[in-house]
Parts: C-alpha cells; structure tokens; sequence
C-alpha cells in the first residue's frame, strides 16, 4: 500500500508544477525585465531565501550542475526584488492553475482542499527545513486558489529538503540524483532532460564514479545496489515528508485525497501546461 505522504505527494505535486510549466507565472516573470526562462525559475524559487550569495541557493538547491546558479543570482535582483518575483509568481500560478480547472476552480471541493491543505502545510517542523522555512514566513493567501496553490508550494518544498537530506545521507551528490533517477525510469543519462545539456566528458565522468561505487552495472544501467539506493531514498523522503500530515485526522485525510483526486487529474491530463 502507497505511503499516505508519497500518495499526497501525487495529488499535490501537479498543482505547483504549473509554476515551471505554464506560460503565465513565466510571462509574469518576465514582464518583470527577466532575460529568459532560467532568470524567472530562480527568480521566483530563491525569492523567500532574501538576496543571498549564489554559493547559498547552489547549496540549498543541490542538484544543479557547478555554475548553473551563478549565471543567474544575484543579477537577477538587480532586475527586481524578490518581493516582485513572489508576487509575480503567485499571480502567474493563479492565472494558470485557473484555465487549467476551469470551473473546477469555484468548486467546494477545490476550496476544501485548499484550507485542509494550508493546515497541512503550515504545521510541519522547521529544523533543517530550509526552503520550506523560507516559504512558511510568507502570508497565506486568502483566495482559494492562491491558498492552495501556496500549500501545494509549502508541501512541495518541504518535502524536497527532506529530500536533499535523504540524498545526502545516503551519498548523492546533485548531479549523482538526476542520473540515478533517469536509469531508474529507463532514460539513458545523456537523453535526461536536467543534465543532457552538461558536457559529455563531466557527464561521463558521473557516470564512471557511479559505476565504481557500483550503482550502475557494466551494461550502464542501476544495479542491485544502485536500485535498492535508489528505493531507500524515496523511502526516507516518504518518511520525512509524513510530518506534515499529521494534524490532519484520518477523515481529514480521506476528504483532502477525495477533494485533490480531480483536480490533479485535470492538472496531469493538461500536463500542468
């Protein structure tokens, strides 16, 4: 039976991914003066950390490649302040989130799933929870939608710190992530959308100390070893997501699932585009 956290995780994971996926929070991004796509990514998801070094979104991040954050923070606040960016973000998540649902969006269900959400969302630890301790010094939004799609966000990042944790205790590194993870989907690594762009030889070079640690096998795919790492990953984010819904009561549960089956199913038949 699927972990209640990584079951939650499903119905709530589309929900924020209209922030990377749709036009709208990108346009609003960008009407801010932002160059291009990558400008507004770390625009708006570094904007609750305040206007720190590169080095520090790099660390907090964690899976993106040597430079990749540099070529970005901190010029883009000289753009516009990270209180424009949330505020862009939020605004563009709205807008998209509600041409997706439609009229889902007014439903009760949505505005149910919103407050039990929110009290997910805003009950969880904070030690070692970076970005979502970031996040959790925001207002919430009163408006359905936006109260939603901010406890998707909370959620989302919360259990991504406990993510980053699960990863490094288990001895990945960031780029180590992205290729564990495409082996495990069958995707060879250089085809992987996050890391195919990195040069052929720093690629490889993963790959290589991979297969010395003996995660992946002669044929270039996860072995035993790297499958069961893989497993135990997930399951220690599983673990360490599951805080956060435990003010919720068993019937609470069974609504706030009840009330997101829909809706995500609406954001994933659209792609969350």
């Amino acid at each position: 039976m699927e972990p209640t956290a990584r079951r939650l995780y499903r119905l709530v994971e589309p929900i924020h991914l209209v922030t990377y996926f749709a036009d709208e929070p990108t346009d609003a991004l960008m009407a801010l003066g932002h160059r291009n796509y990558w400008d507004g990514y770390f625009a708006g998801r570094a904007a609750p950390l305040g206007r720190v070094p590169a080095e520090v979104v790099h660390a907090i991040f964690y899976n993106f490649a040597d430079g990749e954050v540099a070529r970005h923070i901190p010029r883009v606040w000289d753009t516009a302040t990270p209180e424009m960016a949330l505020a862009a973000r939020e605004k563009g998540s709205v807008a998209a989130l509600r041409r997706i649902l439609g009229d889902l969006a007014d439903a009760p269900g949505l505005a149910r799933a919103a407050d039990l959400a929110t009290r997910a969302a805003t009950s969880a630890p904070v030690e070692g929870r970076i970005m979502y301790a970031g996040l959790r010094v925001l207002p919430v939004p009163e408006e359905p939608v936006a109260r939603l799609w901010h406890a998707a966000t909370l959620l989302r990042e919360h259990r991504g710190d406990g993510h980053v944790a699960a990863l490094v205790a288990a001895g990945i590194g960031g780029t180590e992530a992205h290729v564990l993870h495409a082996l495990s989907e069958g995707i060879p690594a250089e085809k992987f959308g996050r890391v195919h762009h990195l040069p052929a030889a720093r690629l490889a070079a993963v790959v290589d100390g991979m297969r010395a640690r003996g995660l992946i096998d002669a044929s270039g795919w996860l072995s035993d070893d790297g499958r069961e790492t893989k497993e135990r990953i997930e399951s220690l984010t599983d673990d360490l997501a599951a805080p956060a819904y435990d003010n919720l009561e068993p019937s609470e549960l069974d609504q706030l699932i009840g009330d997101l089956e829909p809706i995500s199913a609406a954001l994933d038949a659209a792609g969350s585009r």
